[in-house]
């Protein structure tokens, strides 16, 4: 809260001094980290496609403007104001872009109806939307209204394509979901770390990703049984030392932590503890076997595309329900989802011991990916129809 407070009273001010006169802009909006990383392939289309604008990237959270708060595609990243008519016209005043971007689902009435006012371009890009959402019911016209004021809906589904036009949007998309577009892409980068090439030694790796406790203790009965020529990396939600420590008390085999064995660089370790952020792509394409934290517990799935993307077979906890991609990736046989500490080490044990299961199973994954990227094609092609 006191990030959230102090970052939004610094906005204006930045701005001022880092708003250059002359200068083009174009405006994204994330709410936290998930939004943002659907709008890295946008922001690099934007980059290639309007080289000379600069680009400005605002997020609602704390967390995701202090982890993205250097992002090299954008020129500068900030808080966005509270939703009133003033910060809204006072924003608009300083920036004055020429596009705008708002990802997914953070629709700020407030800043949009001001958008549309001053004829600025607006677009909802990955956008997902229900029935049972506000914008759909008899108290939320505000909030209708508000939607109306995109130039452009790009949506994820068609089932969202179809909600919107039943209730009179005639200005919508079916793209698809940009993050596809952007895991599809780690295929390109680097992702060598000289760290886990020493700790795995060739060995069978399972990599945890984003875990809670709730997915430590479903995790914790196959990696204290100790299992022939297999390595685990645990990457956890939260890299708190204090929650760290808990989990290594827990462990009856030997494990270090990333920042440790930088130092020690020894093989003998059976568990590495990631105790630092921004290495978990990478870390997913070392994986035999994912297992994505989150489902175990109700604090959300996190992202599965990002193993998915390597090919590999991925295992969750039980609570997924509000997760297309993961209730289509298990109905397709991409990934398993398990209830118990017991369900969890019977498919864990099929899936180190029968490679022709562990292959196929990651082939479907990998293939889900790439039968789902294109968004940012669609994107792309609109703004090549009707350029700036």
């Amino acid at each position: 809260m006191k990030l959230f407070i102090k970052g939004r009273k610094e906005v204006f001010p930045r701005l001022k001094r880092e708003i250059q006169a002359g200068e083009k802009y174009i405006w994204i909006h994330a709410a936290s980290l998930g939004e943002f990383e659907q709008a890295v392939p946008v922001m690099e289309l934007l980059k290639e496609k309007y080289p000379g604008h600069r680009i400005l990237v605002t997020f609602f959270s704390p967390s995701g403007y202090e982890n993205k708060k250097k992002h090299p595609l954008a020129d500068i990243i900030t808080y966005l104001p509270l939703d009133t008519p003033g910060n809204a016209r006072k924003f608009l005043e300083l920036v004055n872009p020429e596009l705008v971007f708002f990802v997914k689902y953070d629709i700020w009435p407030n800043f949009l109806q001001e958008i549309k006012k001053r004829e600025i371009r607006s677009f909802l890009i990955s956008g997902a939307f229900r029935k049972e959402q506000i914008y759909f019911k008899s108290q939320g016209k505000w909030m209708k209204k508000a939607l109306h004021s995109f130039e452009h809906i790009f949506v994820q589904n068609q089932k969202s394509r179809e909600l919107l036009e039943k209730n009179g949007f005639n200005n919508v998309s079916l793209s698809g979901d940009t993050r596809f577009d952007r895991v599809s892409r780690q295929l390109n980068y680097d992702n060598k770390l000289e760290v886990l090439e020493t700790f795995l030694q060739d060995e069978l790796c399972i990599v945890a990703g984003s875990t809670w406790p709730e997915d430590e203790e479903l995790l914790l009965e196959y990696i204290n049984s100790d299992p022939a020529q297999v390595k685990f990396i645990i990457a956890p939600h939260e890299i708190k030392a204090g929650k760290i420590n808990d989990l290594r008390k827990k462990l009856k085999v030997a494990s270090v932590l990333y920042s440790e064995f930088a130092i020690e660089k020894s093989g003998s370790f059976k568990v590495l503890i990631i105790d630092n952020i921004g290495l978990l792509s990478k870390i997913y394409s070392y994986a035999d076997i994912a297992y994505v934290g989150g489902a175990a517990g109700t604090t959300g799935l996190h992202n599965i595309l990002e193993p998915a993307t390597f090919g590999i077979p991925i295992v969750i906890g039980k609570n997924f329900e509000k997760f297309p991609e993961a209730k289509k990736l298990r109905q397709l046989a991409g990934l398993y989802s398990v209830a118990s500490a017991t369900e969890l080490t019977e498919i864990f044990q099929k899936l180190v011991k029968n490679k022709d299961f562990r292959t196929q199973t990651g082939m479907i994954a990998g293939h889900f990916i790439n039968s789902n990227t294109g968004a940012t094609r669609v994107i792309n092609d609109y703004l090549s129809e009707k350029p700036i």
